[in-house]
C-alpha cells in the first residue's frame, strides 16, 4: 500500500500526466456533452451552499461552470498534491468564491457537517484507506447534503486495450469502480443511486492512444511492449481509419 501511495504520488505531483488523458476524450470522445458538464448537471446547486471538492486535480472539470454557481455559493478546491492545485489555479483563476486548499480526504480539515455538497471525481480509486475517507465525508457533510462521485467501471479503456493487444486484463487499482462503489458506499450512506455516461473514443491516430498508454506508466505496466508494436496491433483493428474504444464512466449520488 505504501508503494501504491508512493505512485501516486509521483503521477499526480505535476499535471503533465494527466492532462495526456485528459486530451484523449477531448479529442475523440464521441459523446460532445463533455463528462466534466454531465456530472456538473447533476450537482442540483442552491443559493448560498458551501461546496467542497476532494482532489481536484487540473480544475478541468469546472472549465466553463464556475459561471453558473448559484448566488452565494462558495466552492473549496482541496487536492493533496501541491502541483495539481497549482494547475487548478492556472485553469481557473482567481474569484472570490472559489479558495484552493492542499488537503487528504482521510484527513479533512474541516468541522462537522460543514458542506450542503462534497464531490469527489475520479480519485476515490487511489484512497489507501477507503472506509477513513468515506467516513470523514460523512461526518462533514450536512444531513440534507450530496456527495458527488465520479469513477470508471471495469470494462472501459484500457480493458479494451489489453484485449486488443492480446495482454490480460488488469484487475489491479479496482478499489472503487461502477461495479463495487454503490456496496461501499452504501457502508456510509442511506441512499445511493448510479448514474452511468454514454461514451465513447472514435480514435483516428493510435499515437494518441499510445501516449495514453505510456502515461500511465507506474500505474500500469505496458513497458513489455514496445510503441512501434503496439501501434502496429492497433491499426489492425481500425475500421475505415477509425478505431472505436468504449468507455464506461458514471457518477454516484448519495444521501445521508
Amino acid at each position: 500500500m505504501l508503494q501504491d501511495q508512493k505512485t501516486v504520488e509521483a503521477q499526480y505531483a505535476t499535471a503533465d500526466r494527466l492532462n495526456r488523458r485528459i486530451s484523449i476524450h477531448e479529442k475523440y470522445s464521441v459523446n460532445r456533452q463533455g463528462f466534466g458538464p454531465w456530472i456538473a448537471s447533476h450537482y442540483d446547486f442552491h443559493p448560498g451552499q458551501r461546496i467542497l471538492e476532494l482532489g481536484c486535480g487540473t480544475g478541468d472539470m469546472w472549465r466553463g461552470q464556475l459561471d453558473s454557481l448559484p448566488q452565494g455559493c462558495t466552492l473549496l478546491l482541496t487536492d493533496a498534491s501541491e502541483g495539481m492545485l497549482q494547475a487548478a489555479k492556472e485553469t481557473l483563476g482567481t474569484r472570490e468564491n472559489v479558495c484552493f486548499r492542499q488537503m487528504d480526504i482521510q484527513r479533512i480539515e474541516a468541522e462537522k457537517e460543514a458542506f450542503d455538497r462534497v464531490i469527489a471525481n475520479m480519485m476515490l480509486y487511489h484512497v489507501p484507506d477507503l472506509t477513513l475517507a468515506l467516513g470523514e465525508v460523512r461526518r462533514v457533510l450536512k444531513p440534507d447534503g450530496l456527495f458527488c462521485c465520479a469513477t470508471y467501471g471495469e470494462n472501459g479503456i484500457t480493458a479494451h486495450l489489453s484485449r486488443l493487444l492480446g495482454r490480460p486484463v488488469s484487475r489491479e487499482n479496482h478499489r472503487f469502480t461502477l461495479q463495487n462503489g454503490r456496496g461501499l458506499l452504501e457502508r456510509f450512506f442511506s441512499q445511493v443511486e448510479r448514474l452511468d455516461y454514454p461514451d465513447a473514443l472514435a480514435v483516428t491516430d493510435v499515437e494518441d492512444l499510445a501516449d495514453y498508454l505510456e502515461s500511465l506508466s507506474g500505474m500500469a505496466d505496458w513497458t513489455d511492449q514496445d510503441r512501434p508494436s503496439v501501434c502496429a496491433a492497433l491499426r489492425q483493428h481500425m475500421q475505415n481509419g477509425v478505431l472505436l474504444v468504449p468507455k464506461e464512466y458514471g457518477l454516484f449520488i448519495c444521501r445521508p
